[in-house]
């Protein structure tokens, strides 16, 4: 399927110069889009790009890179009075980009009087994407949260009568109404309310600033501030929002960085 990139479950061991030490272990794609998970040494400082990171006690942290990311990055580790910096190379991807003309104008921008209530959405999750935590979950390995069909990939975009959609930054899922929703690791709801664009929408916080949103949703069965565990269902697929056909829409952050699904490590998804 084009514009799919299946996660490599990479394993990259690096030291800096001179043997410096802590060895620092890395676990993803390196590619833009991916989630990449880390371990050093326990109590180090961790950077990347100079913005410090959430490492847990025994070493751990999560980073990402975005759709449209630069290809060179840098981390830096300091523990014991070290200093290691790290220089890491991503991968550029191609998206699939499709370019539809002779869309009448109402399907393209939404009507004056939503306007407001968009606006309101938009800061609503953002909120929620906020919030850091220092839940685990993150580390445990995922499993997918709905059967059915790949209908739809992380980083497509749509060129409506020549001017340019934001771009897709989720993975679909084809499922009829009331099919269910499970969690794809354990965690905290952080939003459950029904948006404009993307209908009801559920966001899961798994910890150290990575969650999971499930859009387009015909029922919840958790509310915010409920802990759910790996596989129990949250909610059930619908068609709500702006949507043509029902099917589930789930999305991977770090915080507002928006990643692809599709590339958590760990993730039983073969194309």
């Amino acid at each position: 399927m084009k514009g799919w990139v299946k996660a490599l479950s990479l394993l990259v061991s690096v030291s800096g110069a001179l043997a410096a030490k802590p060895e620092v272990e890395l676990i993803g794609a390196l590619t833009q889009g991916s989630l990449l998970v880390g371990k050093t040494a326990p109590g180090s400082e961790v950077y990347f790009n100079d913005a410090a990171l959430v490492v847990s006690a025994d070493g751990r942290f999560v980073f990402g890179v975005g759709r449209d990311a630069k290809l060179t990055h840098q981390l830096k580790i300091k523990s014991a009075g070290e200093e290691q910096v790290i220089e890491l190379t991503i991968s550029a991807r191609q998206y699939d980009i499709q370019r539809v003309n002779g869309v009448a104008q109402k399907y393209v921008t939404p009507p004056s009087d939503v306007s407001e209530r968009i606006q309101q959405d938009n800061v609503q999750v953002r909120k929620a994407r906020e919030t850091v935590s220092t839940l685990p979950y993150i580390f445990d390995k995922p499993v997918m949260p709905a059967q059915g069909r790949i209908s739809g990939v992380y980083g497509s975009q749509r060129i409506f009568n020549g001017e340019p959609r934001n771009p897709h930054y989720g993975l679909d899922v084809a499922a009829p109404i009331g099919a269910p929703v499970i969690a794809p690791l354990s965690g905290t709801v952080l939003l459950a309310k029904d948006l404009y664009y993307s209908g009801l929408t559920l966001i899961v916080d798994h910890g150290f600033g990575i969650n999971s949103t499930f859009m387009h949703l015909s029922k919840f069965h958790v509310a915010v501030g409920d802990t759910v565990v790996q596989g129990q269902k949250i909610a059930e697929v619908g068609a709500t929002g702006r949507v043509t056909g029902p099917h589930l829409d789930w999305r991977i952050n770090w915080q507002q960085e928006r990643l692809d699904p599709a590339l958590l490590p760990g993730l039983p998804l073969t194309p």
